[in-house]
């Protein structure tokens, strides 16, 4: 098969793999479509010593099943494989599995014309479903079950909440969306570039603004800041942004690690959270959340060929796409 395969710090190269092998448990899924996800990026800048080079990134993906139990079937799936059993799979917190693993980190991934998953892994999709709205299941889940996380610890609900989101990619921009479909008015974006700044204005109809050039919100006047960058700046952004009493939803992992304000996080009795990709559960409800529309139209994904995906990885970096999310088409 054919294969778009991390090499090396900034090196992506389209070749030549072994087909997968079906192994008992799991299945073979020809895949029809998988998205660069940010921790793709952090892997290709060298950044993440998870994902060691040779590999076959990619964790966001649908396809059909051709071999092993249910060929045929049109899926999505979960990429992280928990045990099942240890205390947080019992509980339906599957995504905090200390004995997880994830495609594209520690099995190849899905940038390749074909990949194999255990079966247990697999969510099907309803009658009709395009390629485009399945593949987004995974970072729409992760919106998802952010916000969730956030609706639990607001004072208020989150329609009346004044919301800061932090990052005009592909996590930022789903989490506004879904803010729309729940009815919040009072929401800003802060995005650096202004390709993608003024595709996440148009697209979830919410004013973006450069916080480097200021204009944004006053310091302690947002109920709720949503950091889907995570990075040191954007750590001191949130927390200068959220009032007293506030919530500070910390998403993205540009930076491992950065001083914060504590003595503000204390006297002011600011909540932060952090959030791990969305469970099961989670994932289910973004299938049918994305196959009624509640994301919108999705015109502002990009699809490119797996042979260009190089290409895009490089476009992604010099920052010279206004889409928040490109998809790689085998």
């Amino acid at each position: 098969m054919r294969a778009l395969v991390y090499t090396g710090p900034r090196e992506m190269v389209y070749r030549d793999e072994a087909d997968p092998a079906l192994v008992a448990g799991e299945v073979v899924i020809r895949v029809d479509a998988a998205g660069i996800c940010g921790s793709d990026m952090h892997a290709y800048h060298g950044h993440d010593p998870r994902r060691i080079p040779p590999m076959i990134l990619g964790h966001e993906l649908a396809g059909e099943i051709v071999a092993g139990p249910g060929a045929g079937r049109r899926v999505t799936v979960n990429p992280l494989i928990a045990c099942g059993r240890c205390e947080f799979c019992v509980q339906g917190r599957d995504n905090l599995c200390a004995n997880r693993s994830m495609v594209g980190m520690n099995r190849p991934g899905a940038f390749a014309q074909y990949m194999s998953i255990p079966a247990r892994s697999l969510l099907d999709l309803p009658e009709g479903m395009s390629t485009r709205q399945a593949a987004l299941t995974e970072p729409a889940a992760t919106a998802l079950h952010a916000l969730h996380l956030c609706v639990r610890a607001l004072e208020r609900p989150l329609p009346k909440a004044s919301v800061l989101v932090i990052g005009g990619g592909a996590i930022g921009l789903l989490a506004a969306l879904l803010m729309r479909s729940y009815g919040c008015r009072q929401v800003r974006m802060a995005e650096v570039n202004p390709l993608r700044r003024e595709a996440a204005e148009r697209h979830s109809g919410y004013p973006g603004f450069d916080p480097r050039a200021g204009g944004g919100p006053a310091d302690g006047s947002v109920d709720l800041v949503f950091d889907a960058v995570g990075g040191k700046d954007t750590r001191r952004a949130a927390l200068a942004a959220v009032k007293p009493g506030g919530v500070v939803m910390h998403v993205g992992l540009q930076d491992w690690a950065s001083e914060i304000d504590m003595r503000k996080l204390t006297l002011a009795e600011i909540t932060l959270l952090g959030t791990y990709t969305y469970t099961t559960a989670d994932l289910r409800a973004t299938v049918q959340a994305l196959h009624a529309g509640v994301f919108g139209d999705l015109s502002w994904v990009e699809e490119r060929s797996l042979a260009d995906g190089a290409k895009a990885f490089e476009d992604l970096d010099r920052g010279r796409l206004a889409a928040a999310k490109v998809l790689l088409i085998p």
